[in-house]
């Protein structure tokens, strides 16, 4: 017998898509730190859908028969915690389920900025006419830090529209729908080059605080900063300090440090900002796709074949 247990927020529903079992797999959906505790060791297979505690890490036993954790995300930090991140446990994730989704919103948000959408909806809830002249995206150049499979998606729809595209990864390479992707100590000299700066990259030690008040400054006066990676890429005191200072054009933001953004914070009021609840990527029937994709892998894993997505730990 498999045992598989899915971790969810409290209030969350069962995670949809796990149809059609077989019978030789347990199938459990715990969201209370007790049941998690109580069936954890147990456990063969986890599927984690709840990312915003330190749960797992509290309730990781010293003994247990995990072989496989998947993550129903494209980003694990939240899974880095020493036990899991040094062990032989398998990890995967969602790499795939999200990427065209937040493609898009990355896609809207060029557009957005470059119409000066922001301000048409300011002078309409002013009741003012205004004549204005906005930007042309094509022939723009946008840097995507983070060249996986969501910068990528992302560098297709923007070249699609005769922007050029650089990407920043780890080692530089040649990549579909890049003009070229450069290695990440090549950032700084990238940056004053770029008239918009996507983030898509997951968030690690070297990503932590990567976009600070040095970086920003090398940004053109009139770039668009689009975050759809992790809010703690962007050290968000530096961020606010350069809107007001008129270093930046503009501020999309899907992910924020601290998320969720507390009221009255400075970033809620700027002008030139959008801000999004970190749902870039949730279209509607995400969490389907997101069990359906774990259903896959499954049954790959009770036929003893390689498991998709596994996420290089750097071990």
């Amino acid at each position: 017998m498999t045992r598989v247990l899915v971790l969810v927020a409290p209030g969350e529903a069962p995670l949809p898509g796990l149809d059609d079992l077989p019978t030789t797999v347990e199938l459990r959906t715990v969201s209370s730190e007790s049941d998690l505790r109580r069936h954890l060791p147990q456990t063969d297979v986890l599927v984690v859908t709840d990312f915003r505690t330190d749960l797992l890490e509290r309730c990781w036993p010293d003994e247990h028969r995990i072989r496989w954790v998947h993550a129903t995300s494209a980003g694990v930090d939240a899974l880095m915690f020493p036990a899991l991140r040094d062990s032989d446990v398998l990890l995967t994730n969602a790499r795939g389920v999200f990427d065209l989704g937040i493609a898009e919103y990355v896609l809207g948000a060029v557009l957005m900025h470059a119409k000066d959408s922001l301000g048409n909806l300011a002078l309409q809830r002013q009741q003012r006419w205004q004549h204005r002249e906005t930007a042309l995206v094509a022939r723009q150049r946008a840097l995507v830090i983070g060249a996986g499979s969501i910068g990528s998606e992302v560098a297709r729809l923007l070249s699609a529209l005769d922007i050029e595209v650089i990407g920043i990864a780890r080692t530089a390479r040649s990549a579909e729908h890049f003009s070229r992707v450069l290695a990440s100590e090549q950032l700084d000299g990238a940056l004053p080059e770029a008239d918009i700066v996507v983030i898509t990259a997951p968030l690690t030690d070297a990503t932590r605080g990567l976009i600070n008040r040095d970086r920003l400054a090398r940004m053109r006066s009139n770039a668009l900063l689009v975050n759809v990676g992790r809010g703690a890429i962007v050290v968000t005191d530096d961020l606010v300090a350069a809107l007001q200072a008129g270093q930046l054009g503009g501020a999309v933001l899907d992910v924020v440090d601290p998320e969720p953004l507390p009221e009255g914070h400075p970033l809620w009021d700027l002008p030139n900002v959008m801000l999004s609840a970190h749902m870039a990527g949730d279209f509607i029937g995400w969490r389907r796709a997101l069990g359906e994709q774990f259903m896959a892998n499954l049954q790959r894993w009770l036929a003893d074949e390689p498991l998709l997505n596994i996420v290089n730990r750097g071990k």
